[in-house]
């Protein structure tokens, strides 16, 4: 299981810069940045280093950005697993 955003992400960046195997997208330097509302992990690339969760401001104090796994979604989110494997066509 990979490491699911969902939309309490504000497109800081930072997980972007933390991921060791660039599989947060997209990167905020491309057009396409404009236009998605947040960032996204690919399922079949994330190794589950954990390295975006520290680095994520929008995690603490009650908001949660970045969950470990699918499993650990709330059910209001669940459908953040799907929406970021989608982005990727996955």
């Amino acid at each position: 299981m990979s490491y699911v955003i969902t939309d309490i992400c504000q497109k800081d960046g930072a997980c972007v810069d933390a991921c060791p195997v660039d599989c947060i997208h997209p990167h905020l330097d491309t057009p396409e940045a404009a236009t998605t509302t947040q960032l996204y992990i690919d399922p079949m690339e994330c190794i589950d280093c954990g390295a975006c969760i520290p680095v994520c401001p929008f995690n603490g104090q009650g908001f949660q950005a970045i969950y470990a796994s699918e499993s650990d979604l709330p059910p209001e989110k669940a459908q953040f697993a799907k929406i970021n494997a989608d982005y990727f066509g996955r």
